[in-house]
């Protein structure tokens, strides 16, 4: 899956993902919608995914009323956080992260030629690479306080949630906020990509990964509130930056899962991530979907991974 979002070797053994999941009451709920509780179809029969990240089968799952950010964490919101806290995220203690080729200078592109992810070439490892600094040094992000943090780990991402009273969302939450209230949709607007020729998405437009167009108005994040929302009030579900959640990932869970208040496996390598990002394309990675699922290590870090929290009711 390194083509979605390419990952750190993992350096520590799994560990057990159920035994800290919490229930979390105590943060705002400003900011975020109510996801209303009860049965909803996950997954997905359709033969347009990929076999290998156990997508399907559909199955009916049931869930309590939950609270989820209508938006993904923006770098001012994590900006407040690392404030108050003096948090360093792993990209900064690692001292690198990976950046999108296409978005480097061309002295960096030159740096850049001996740290690229075999095979997905378009990914490149940039030293000094942080949230605060999106493409690495000499960057910034003066103008982008209202996009999405990115080039955080899902231990970052624990660790902001946290902070603010809340938690990373659960699998089978993303999944039903994101449909937005629509059964067996491909996106949160339904089964059209472009829906009477509108963007309602920010996803890669060209020839992967050497021409985008920027027909939808974006060559890398878009601000959090880019798009019209869906049926439950949530922006950028799908495109933009993909999303970290608390499970654990594993290809035939959707097989042996309970159908109340899946939490995931309880060991894994690699965390889900949900959603999608600006560099997916139809070519190579359409995993833009409410029902497309993928994965990362936990303490891994990119140029197109984000993510929103929850809240209980």
């Amino acid at each position: 899956m390194t083509c979605c979002a390419p990952g750190r070797i993992l350096a520590a053994p799994p560990t057990i993902g159920g035994d800290g999941f919490e229930r979390v009451r105590t943060g705002s709920t400003e900011g975020m919608r109510s996801i209303p509780g009860g049965e909803f179809l996950m997954g997905t029969d359709g033969d347009y995914g990929f076999a290998a990240d156990g997508e399907g089968p559909a199955h009916p799952v049931w869930l309590e009323v939950f609270f989820i950010d209508a938006t993904c964490v923006t770098n001012e919101q994590f900006n407040a956080f690392v404030n108050a806290t003096r948090y360093k995220t792993e990209a900064e203690r690692f001292g690198w992260s990976f950046v999108f080729y296409g978005h480097l200078t061309p002295r960096q592109q030159e740096t850049a030629v001996r740290l690229r992810v075999l095979g997905s070439e378009w990914w490149c490892r940039v030293d000094g690479a942080t949230w605060r600094h999106p493409e690495g040094p000499g960057t910034n992000i003066k103008q982008r306080w209202d996009h999405p943090v990115i080039h955080v780990s899902w231990h970052d991402a624990r660790a902001y949630a946290a902070w603010a009273g809340k938690r990373l969302p659960t699998e089978a939450e993303w999944e039903c906020a994101a449909r937005g209230g629509l059964v067996q949709k491909r996106f949160p607007w339904g089964d059209e990509l472009e829906p009477a020729g509108r963007h309602l998405m920010n996803v890669w437009q060209g020839e992967f990964p050497a021409h985008n167009s920027c027909a939808d108005g974006f060559y890398g994040p878009a601000p959090a509130k880019s798009f019209k929302s869906n049926g439950h009030g949530l922006h950028n579900m799908t495109g933009n930056v993909w999303e970290w959640c608390w499970d654990w990932f594993d290809s035939g869970y959707y097989r042996v899962g309970p159908r109340e208040h899946p939490l995931g496996p309880a060991t894994g390598e690699r965390r889900v991530m949900r959603g999608g990002s600006y560099l997916c394309h139809a070519s190579y990675c359409n995993r833009y979907r409410t029902d497309a699922r993928s994965s990362n290590t936990p303490d891994s870090s990119t140029a197109n991974l984000g993510f929103r929290c929850v809240r209980d009711s």
